[in-house]
């Protein structure tokens, strides 16, 4: 079981997470969801972001650099086939592990180097995904320390925990100061000025925020050994998730982008749930995906929200 764990973690450190940023103007239809939509009528379709974003691990391999880890199943592919996009209407230089700062920079992986994504935008761009935040929080390490000290407490043979406890969570908030409260506040202001930079380099684009799905459940108790979390710290993880996410509708808003909202829709398809109807694999996959990252489900989900509020909002 350690040895699985160990592994799993590895997989998840070396991917990262997720925000989402769409900019799009257009009508037309989308044949899975039976939401109507043409392809725009100028200019590409650019997919920015982490591992979220890039799909590692779920199915077929492609682009460069290889250390991406994108996958063509991911929910950047699905929108633009849904779009009828092809070829060069359609790119995604989406990186696994990318923060904010490697909009700007070049990041380099274990298989070459990203160059800076925003490079992709131009003032022809219509549709713009953007998958970007949770590396800023060091949301993947902040996993690895809760399951590395969960895996200290001893489990009954039902997998629940003996100690209801958060002990992970002491090593983040103490009192009144809260070390990742305040990395999602720094990282909201970053975030700003990314929004501004695409507002500028994409001036004719409409641009929508898109969320986390749902990575662990809302009872503390349904998490047992997929992901080897004390309880309290399923609680407090949980919790971080849904600040980064309300940082991400209220930046949006000032921004004066639109606001897509995966978490609802996940609801109950996290790590912890069934293995045939979640969205995030755990630390131990069980179908193709990187370790508390989306699934090919999950990516399907999250193409499917992003489409909705696109309708919604035409």
């Amino acid at each position: 079981m350690k040895t699985s764990v160990q592994a799993g973690v590895a997989g998840l450190l070396a991917c990262g997470t997720l925000l989402t940023v769409v900019l799009v103007t257009r009508d037309g239809n989308d044949s899975h969801t039976g939401i109507a939509y043409s392809a725009p009528s100028k200019g590409p379709y650019v997919a920015l972001g982490d591992s979220y974003t890039a799909g590692p691990g779920i199915t077929d391999p492609t682009g460069t650099p290889a250390g991406c880890g994108r996958s063509a199943g991911n929910y950047p592919a699905l929108v633009a086939a849904e779009l009828g996009l092809k070829g060069g209407d359609f790119r995604d230089v989406s990186c696994s592990g990318a923060t904010t700062a490697d909009l700007t920079r070049s990041q380099h992986t274990d298989d070459g180097t990203n160059s800076p994504q925003l490079r992709a935008l131009s003032s022809t761009t219509r549709l713009v995904t953007v998958g970007i935040g949770g590396n800023d929080i060091d949301f993947s390490s902040m996993i690895k320390r809760c399951v590395a000290m969960g895996a200290l407490y001893e489990m009954t043979g039902s997998g629940k925990y003996i100690h209801e406890d958060a002990p992970c969570e002491r090593n983040y908030v103490t009192g009144d100061l809260d070390a990742v409260q305040k990395k999602i506040a720094t990282t909201g202001e970053r975030l700003t000025r990314v929004l501004a930079e695409v507002r500028r380099r994409a001036p004719e684009a409409r641009v929508y925020v898109v969320s986390y799905p749902a990575i662990l459940p809302a009872d503390s108790a349904d998490c047992g050994r997929e992901m080897s979390l004390a309880p309290g710290d399923v609680t407090f993880l949980r919790e971080k998730e849904q600040q980064l996410n309300t940082m991400l509708r209220q930046r949006a808003s000032e921004a004066g982008a639109g606001y897509v909202d995966t978490y609802t829709p996940s609801a109950g398809h996290n790590a912890c749930a069934v293995k045939d109807t979640r969205w995030i694999e755990p630390l131990v996959p069980e179908s193709p995906a990187a370790p508390v990252h989306p699934n090919a489900r999950g990516e399907r989900g999250m193409a499917d929200a992003v489409l909705h509020t696109i309708k919604s909002s035409l």
